[in-house]
């Protein structure tokens, strides 16, 4: 446990609200953060985990046009299918909000007023596409066309998907309208418009402090940087968005929503604070100097997470920016990047069907492309989950439990006293308790299941080597040092697999008779009372079996 326990801010990516989720996302953005906020808060730290449905902007707007229906009604279709998503796969947020709130609003608002403030905005005459037949200005994702730098033909108006370049509308090649399918023609609006090029020096001297990042970030923000950094405009023609909070521009006008949902990761903890009844308790997260900040995304988010989300927080003062921007990579299915929309890989509704949570957990836990793009198709799935999650852990609380009820009437036995190897092996857990809290803390979580799985293996291989169905007979003293060493080993690796497997590492912990915090196991290998009934042995977990159609 802590003895200084630190205040940790989760920030999450938020998803637009505007279609389901699959396997992609949770790998990229939305286990590895729960893994991450339920270790700390393990360990006794001062966690905040928020994000929230991004439900403004272009993306939104574009399904509702094509569905004839309003942007708020995609928005209420999709938002409540994210918070059952959560709530079945236990992804723990203090607060999964909206974009939509008048709290988020008002930040929103008051952070364009404080760039105004302090001189980092202002206004500029562009020229912008305009769709003549639908006779309305094009926001950015209302604009498809060739992208410069790699040839897609699909690009949108503000970033290539295939080469992950952010774009400007007049960088396509051969532009045309989602609208209408024609080609938009240019004309003159105002926008506001923000001085980032103001901080190519600092962001440079700031992401030179920033060692212990990850490679593919760390120098993709610096390349962005180093590039040189333009100005950029704040301000959109559209309608559905956070309007502004002045009258000097022609109406509808919002702010951009790249920008606007980026500051979703300020106003979520205010608006937390706000339904605690403690309305300043969000500024021990964004005020204090030792306050801890990590922002998980997928890669597309980098340039926004590494780059201009900091730009934004440097103009705004006052502020902590980021201590960590752990963005992991593609998931892949066959080689393809894991997509809906583009019908590569199942949907997570449909494998939440199909799997318990844990084991989904798990197998998306064993594959995390941190460092890059992995592959996980259900062939891999499977024996993930049935090859080592139950062969390997699921067995050895299954072996001992039954042991336990065979030799001991089902309970902890009181052991004698324990030699050099029963003390090795709690030695063992116990390192693996350490080892694994490191890896978790650098945000190596791949490395920190496989370090618990290893755990596991090693208390098997006690098992293999004590034999206690055969001591049973001629030593039961032996027998019940056996199996109390292996049950007390067992309660410290269901801790460390806590953060990964929640649902049933809660399980283990309480048939051995140690109670649970609400937030989660402690980080610890607790204390196991003599003579606790441990109940049936019912398997941890069920094996996977996919059929042929089941791709």
């Amino acid at each position: 446990m802590t003895i200084d326990a630190k205040h940790v801010l989760v920030a999450v990516a938020w998803p637009y609200a505007q279609g389901p989720l699959h396997l992609g996302h949770i790998a990229g953005a939305y286990l590895p953060p729960d893994i991450f906020a339920r270790y700390h808060r393990a360990i006794g730290n001062r966690v905040l985990m928020v994000s929230g449905s991004d439900v403004h902007g272009t993306p939104i707007a574009v399904k509702a046009e094509a569905e004839g229906v309003t942007p708020q009604e995609v928005v209420d279709r999709y938002h409540p299918e994210f918070l059952g998503y959560w709530d079945t796969l236990g992804i723990s947020f203090d607060l999964f909000t909206t974009t939509g709130t008048e709290n988020h609003r008002r930040v929103a608002q008051e952070f364009f007023l404080r760039l105004l403030e302090r001189g980092y905005l202002y206004r500029k005459t562009v020229e912008q596409f305009y769709d003549e037949q639908e006779r309305k200005f094009l926001p950015d994702r209302f604009i498809e066309g060739t992208c410069p730098d790699c040839g897609h033909t699909d690009a949108r108006g503000d970033q290539c998907d295939n080469c992950g370049h952010t774009l400007d509308p007049v960088d396509l090649v051969d532009p045309r309208s989602k609208l209408s399918n024609s080609t938009p023609v240019l004309r003159e609006t105002e926008h506001y418009y923000w001085k980032l090029s103001d901080f190519t020096g600092p962001l440079q001297e700031w992401l030179e402090t920033k060692k212990g990042w990850r490679s593919h970030v760390l120098n993709f923000a610096r390349g962005m940087v180093d590039g040189g950094l333009q100005d950029r405009a704040f301000t959109r023609d559209l309608e559905w968005g956070i309007p502004l909070p002045l009258d000097d521009l022609s109406p509808g006008k919002s702010i951009y929503v790249w920008w606007e949902a980026l500051m979703g990761y300020y106003s979520a903890p205010q608006e937390w604070a706000q339904l605690r009844g403690e309305p300043e308790a969000w500024k021990a997260w964004w005020k204090e100097a030792d306050a801890e900040s990590y922002y998980f995304v997928g890669k597309d988010n980098v340039p926004f997470h590494s780059v201009y989300w900091p730009a934004l927080l440097m103009a705004h003062g006052d502020l902590n920016l980021p201590t960590d921007v752990p963005a992991n990579q593609y998931l892949m299915v066959g080689g393809r990047k894991a997509s809906k929309s583009m019908g590569v890989g199942r949907s997570l509704a449909w494998y939440l069907e199909h799997l318990e949570a844990d084991a989904l957990r798990y197998a998306v836990a064993a594959s995390f492309p941190e460092n890059n793009d992995a592959d996980l198709d259900n062939e891999e799935i499977s024996r993930r989950i049935n090859g080592e999650l139950v062969a390997n852990w699921g067995n050895l609380v299954n072996r001992v439990v039954s042991m336990t009820n065979r030799y001991f009437d089902g309970r902890v036995p009181n052991p004698g006293e324990l030699d050099d190897e029963d003390e090795a092996l709690l030695s063992a857990v116990d390192r693996t308790i350490v080892e694994v809290g490191n890896l978790i803390e650098q945000v190596r979580l791949r490395a920190g299941l496989s370090a618990a799985m290893a755990g596991a293996q090693e208390v098997n291989q006690y098992l293999s080597s004590r034999q206690p169905w055969k001591t049973a007979s001629e030593d039961p003293e032996r027998t019940a040092t056996t199996l109390w060493s292996a049950a007390s080993a067992i309660v410290g690796l269901a801790a460390v697999f806590g953060p990964y497997l929640p649902f049933t590492s809660r399980q283990v912990l309480s048939k051995f008779g140690i109670e649970v915090p609400e937030s989660g196991p402690r980080w610890e290998r607790s204390g196991i009372s003599i003579g606790t009934e441990l109940g049936d042995a019912d398997p941890l977990f069920s094996k996977v079996e996919f059929g042929g159609d089941d791709v």
